[in-house]
């Protein structure tokens, strides 16, 4: 099986670009954002409550503490989320005003919670719809992975970012491409 396409951020930018025009823009940006600024998987994004986002104030959380069920390993783990994430989120849930806090964070057209499988197919025509070739639901996470890598984080602190038990499989979402090879020969 060929691993997803690491999106650059012209790619980020045409989809969200793409996003902004079309019903449900802003679920859409934050699904999208939620995979490429956190590395989550489409499976623990599908899962959110908005109690696991939103503390009991109406504050996005700077940590997301996913249960075991919730994650494809079947081990609890701890996202952290970047200040520009928990920013968009915040206009997001304040637009949205969800009182109740076991309701669903992402829910579909037809206000359902979204299984993983659909959550799946919809990045995989978001992405298509869009006109970038190739990518997946699982290219937010493997683009979020690559780069970090490329800003220098070893390949420990990835693992426990994206909740790998192995630094081997860490290394395999890693792609490297020209440009980090020319900034890392401009290191001698």
């Amino acid at each position: 099986m060929t691993q997803a396409k690491t999106l650059t951020a012209n790619e980020l930018q045409q989809v969200l670009d793409y996003t902004a025009d079309h019903s449900f823009a802003m679920r859409n940006r934050m699904i999208l954002l939620f995979s490429f600024w956190s590395g989550m998987r489409v499976g623990e994004i599908a899962s959110l409550r908005v109690a696991d986002v939103v503390d009991a104030g109406g504050k996005v959380k700077a940590e997301i503490k996913l249960a075991a069920e919730q994650t494809k390993g079947k081990h609890a783990r701890t996202v952290f989320l970047s200040q520009k994430l928990r920013d968009e989120l915040q206009v997001y849930c304040d637009i949205r005003a969800v009182k109740d806090r076991k309701q669903s964070f992402f829910l579909t057209a037809g206000g359902k919670p979204f299984s993983a499988n659909v959550m799946t197919q919809h990045f995989f025509w978001l992405y298509r719809k869009a006109g970038v070739d190739g990518a997946s639901s699982h290219s937010g996470r493997r683009t979020f992975i690559t780069t970090l890598a490329s800003k220098g984080i070893g390949v420990r602190v990835l693992a426990s970012l994206a909740g790998h038990r192995s630094i081997a499989v860490t290394q395999c979402y890693i792609d490297v491409n020209d440009d980090m090879k020319r900034n890392a020969v401009e290191l001698v």
